[in-house]
């Protein structure tokens, strides 16, 4: 069963670009190999960490949209853990926040709608 996932990583600022896209196909056919599907990969590129992490104040930011399931996500996990330019990673699975938030949606459309007898008496109330 495949679930969502969000991958945020931090590469070193001081990666070429050339070996960042290198970095990135290599993740990338990590988890299409074992059998999961990269949904989206957005660069949001150089920014100033909150604080120090290796002696690096600020990195290249990737994010990674995935599909895929449980040991796929742990190999993933697993490569950026050994690699030498990222020096920072998350995993979050997102599903469970996507059909929590389709559950309040449907919630507030079964929701009544107010009848013109309950707003009557309030119309009158302001117009006197």
């Amino acid at each position: 069963m495949d679930r969502q996932y969000e991958v945020m990583f931090i590469v070193r600022p001081d990666v070429e670009e050339e070996e960042m896209e290198k970095l990135i196909s290599g993740f990338e056919a990590t988890v299409t190999t074992g059998g999961g599907e990269v949904k989206s990969i957005e660069r949001m590129g150089r920014r100033r960490l909150a604080y120090t992490v290796r002696k690096f104040n600020d990195g290249v930011y990737v994010l990674m949209i995935l599909a895929a399931n449980g040991p796929v996500v742990a190999e993933l996990e697993r490569r950026l853990r050994v690699s030498e330019p990222v020096i920072k990673f998350i995993t979050v699975r997102t599903d469970e926040e996507e059909k929590r938030v389709a559950k309040v949606k449907a919630a507030r459309g079964v929701r009544r709608k107010p009848t013109e007898e309950a707003t009557a008496p309030v119309a009158e109330a302001v117009s006197a």
